[in-house]
C-alpha cells in the first residue's frame, strides 16, 4: 500500500494531476513520488540512477519505484533521463504530455554530492555539482514551464538546502548550487505569478544515500524522508504559497526567509569607509526587518530613504 500523509484540517487531492519528480528513484524523491500518487497524482519517476558521486547509470531504481506505484493501483512512468541534457529533458516532458496531456507538478530532487574542502575541489568537481542541482531545475521547469503557462497552472518545487542558506564546511560547490536554486525560486515565483505557476524550494534534512556518512545513525532514524515530504506535498498542492523557502526534518517544518535592515542613508559628506565603520551598529541592526518582494523593492526603498534623509535636512 502507498504511504498516505494525511492531513485532518486539509485533505490535499492530487487526484488527476500529473507531476515530474526527479531523483525518485530513492531517498526523498521516492517519497515524495509515492505520496502524490497515494492521492490520485499520476506521476514520471525520473532516475539516472547513478552513484552519489554523479557517475554511472541505472533504469532499476527508477523502474522499481514506478513498479511500486503500479502495483498499488497507481499510474507511473519510469524514466532515466540525465537531467543535465536538455534535449533529453525535453524528450520526458514530451513522453508525459504524450500519455496523460498536460504537467501540473515539477518536483525537482535530483543530486550528487563531491565534497571536499575549497582548497581540494576540481573545477570539475564544481561544475558537476552546479550542472545537477542548478542546470538540471533550469532543464526542468524550461521544459515544463510554455505548458504550465498555457493551462494557467503549474507547481515547481525547487530543492534547496541548509548548506546553501547557512553554509556548510567542505560543501563550497552544493552550497553554491543551493544557494542559486533559491535564486531561481525567486525569479521564477515573480515571474509565474500571472499564470498560477507557484514556485518553492524545500530546504530538507533527510536521512538518504547523500547524508548516511555524514550523520550519526540515531540522527538518521529521527530524519526519515517520510518526516519531510509533507512539507512537499504541501508546497505542490493548489493551496501552495509561492516564493517560499521551507526547511523540514524530523516532523518540524520552519520558513526561512532573506531579511534586510531598515538602512541607515549617509549623507554626500559622511560617505566614507569610517562612517560605515561608525554606523555598523545601525547599519546591521535586524530588530524591525524587512521583507522584499523583489530586487527593485530594495532600490525604491533605498532612494526613498535617501530622499527623506535629503528634505529632512533641508527643511
Amino acid at each position: 500500500m502507498l504511504p498516505t500523509t494525511e492531513n485532518n484540517n486539509m485533505p490535499l487531492d492530487f487526484a488527476g494531476r500529473v507531476a515530474v519528480v526527479t531523483g525518485a528513484g530513492g531517498g526523498l524523491g521516492r517519497a515524495h513520488a509515492l505520496a502524490l500518487a497515494a492521492r490520485g497524482a499520476r506521476v514520471v519517476v525520473n532516475d539516472v540512477g547513478g552513484t552519489v558521486n554523479g557517475l554511472g547509470t541505472d533504469r532499476t531504481p527508477a523502474e522499481s519505484v514506478a513498479a511500486e506505484i503500479t502495483a498499488a493501483g497507481g499510474d507511473a512512468l519510469a524514466d532515466s533521463t540525465d537531467i543535465t541534457d536538455p534535449t533529453q529533458v525535453d524528450a520526458m516532458v514530451a513522453r508525459a504530455l504524450d500519455r496523460w496531456g498536460h504537467v501540473d507538478i515539477l518536483i525537482n530532487n535530483a543530486g550528487v554530492l563531491r565534497d571536499r574542502t575549497f582548497a581540494k575541489l576540481t573545477p570539475d568537481d564544481f561544475r558537476l555539482v552546479l550542472d545537477v542541482h542548478l542546470i538540471g531545475s533550469v532543464h526542468t521547469s524550461k521544459a515544463v514551464w510554455p505548458h504550465m503557462r498555457e493551462q494557467h497552472y503549474g507547481r515547481i518545487l525547487m530543492t534547496t538546502s541548509v548548506s546553501g542558506i547557512y553554509g556548510n564546511f567542505g560543501q563550497a560547490n552544493y552550497a553554491a548550487a543551493k544557494s542559486a536554486v533559491v535564486g531561481l525560486t525567486n525569479v521564477l515565483a515573480i515571474e509565474g505569478a500571472r499564470h498560477d505557476i507557484r514556485v518553492n524550494a524545500l530546504a530538507p534534512t533527510a536521512a538518504t544515500r547523500m547524508t548516511e556518512d555524514l550523520l550519526e545513525p540515531e540522527l538518521l532514524a529521527r530524519i526519515t524522508p517520510e518526516t519531510i515530504t509533507p512539507g512537499a506535498l504541501f508546497l505542490v498542492s493548489d493551496d501552495a504559497p509561492t516564493k517560499t523557502v521551507l526547511g523540514a526534518g524530523a516532523g518540524v517544518f520552519a520558513v526561512s526567509k532573506m531579511q534586510e535592515a531598515t538602512g541607515v542613508h549617509l549623507d554626500a559628506d559622511h560617505l566614507t569607509p569610517e562612517d560605515v565603520a561608525a554606523n555598523w551598529d545601525r547599519i546591521s541592526d535586524l530588530s524591525e526587518p524587512h521583507d522584499m518582494d523583489s530586487a527593485f523593492d530594495q532600490t525604491r526603498r533605498y532612494v526613498e530613504l535617501a530622499t527623506a534623509r535629503t528634505a529632512g535636512s533641508q527643511a
